[in-house]
């Protein structure tokens, strides 16, 4: 059962690790400073405010999944740090089936708290663990780039990968932002200061040296990252040779800012990156957008699906009866 105080104390650790990261001073007196007043201020919150909603369509569990050979055994490995035998939301289900057995590019619009995360993450895992069994994920390189309007939502991806990759060293993953550290050794000063008490787990990668070096088959980022990274010669192993042949997947969180001149901006920088990667070949990304506020109802999905090709120059497809369960 939900605990209200607990999770409004999370909120509020939630909210001061964006406070700190977006908005830290660079100067070591200042920085200390600035988070003694954070953590010896007020309340940052009312306390909580509990609201019952309907529950989500149950769909099947990633085990039932399995059973029904959609995933592959190797989800097992997660048993600690996901629940496999839990029902997964009927959209999470069908997300699946249509990334993984149907190979669709997808836009997963539903309501904040829903699960979009697990309909993109958990196609990207599958096609790692089938790496796995093939033997090529041994080889560095970027699988998929998740990509992020904002640091701190990305920030918050990391924790997250972090508690559920912990079981499966050799996928790796890197957050790789304005924040990220030179160094190692920086790097790990910084992680301690940023995360007290977090693991650090050697598939974690968090300094740009260590990902120049390797790069992580999940890389976490921003767009106006992604320009720079797109520009400077250190970072070349990430879109050339031979550690930048295995790029499958391409996630925009929070599809519905990318509008107007933004919106243009990155799908010109989506195409200057398969350009890159791929020499713009068309059909071998695959594509997630996901939002809590793209489109009103099933009326509004053929222009999701036109949205959805502006930006990414890659085919949607919607039919309404279109059913892949």
């Amino acid at each position: 059962m939900l605990d209200p105080l607990e999770t409004s104390r999370r909120i509020d650790e939630a909210f001061l690790g964006y406070l700190r990261s977006t908005f830290g001073p660079r100067r070591p007196d200042l920085r200390h400073d600035y988070h003694r007043s954070l953590s010896e201020g007020s309340d940052l919150s009312r306390g909580p405010i509990v609201q019952a909603t309907a529950p989500f369509k149950p769909g099947r569990s990633i085990r039932e999944l399995m059973t029904a050979g959609v995933l592959s055994k190797g989800f097992e490995q997660f048993a600690d740090s996901f629940p496999l035998a839990r029902a997964l939301h009927v959209h999470q289900d069908q997300a699946i089936v249509r990334s993984v057995q149907h190979e669709r590019n997808l836009v997963v619009s539903t309501g904040t708290g829903s699960g979009k995360t697990e309909s993109f993450l958990i196609p990207i895992i599958e096609h790692l663990l089938r790496e796995r069994e093939a033997g090529t994920l041994g080889t560095p390189g970027v699988r998929a780039l998740l990509l992020y309007p904002m640091n701190a939502l990305a920030n918050d991806q990391v924790k997250r990968l972090r508690d559920l990759l912990a079981p499966v060293p050799d996928i790796t993953f890197g957050r790789y932002t304005r924040e990220t550290k030179r160094t190692q050794k920086d790097a790990e000063d910084d992680f301690r200061q940023r995360y007290p008490g977090a693991t650090l787990h050697p598939n974690e990668l968090i300094s740009r040296q260590a990902m120049q070096e390797a790069p992580p088959h999940l890389l976490l980022t921003n767009y106006a990252m992604l320009e720079y990274l797109l520009l400077r010669p250190a970072d070349t192993t990430f879109f050339d040779g031979d550690l930048a042949q295995s790029w499958k997947f391409i996630v925009l969180d929070e599809a519905h800012v990318y509008n107007g001149a933004q919106g243009t901006e990155v799908a010109y920088l989506l195409r200057r990156l398969r350009d890159r990667v791929l020499q713009s070949r068309r059909g071998v990304l695959r594509c997630f957008a996901t939002s809590a506020t793209l489109g009103r109802g099933v009326e509004d999905n053929p222009e999701l699906v036109s949205f959805a090709q502006d930006l990414f120059d890659e085919p949607f497809e919607w039919d309404a009866t279109d059913d892949v369960r």
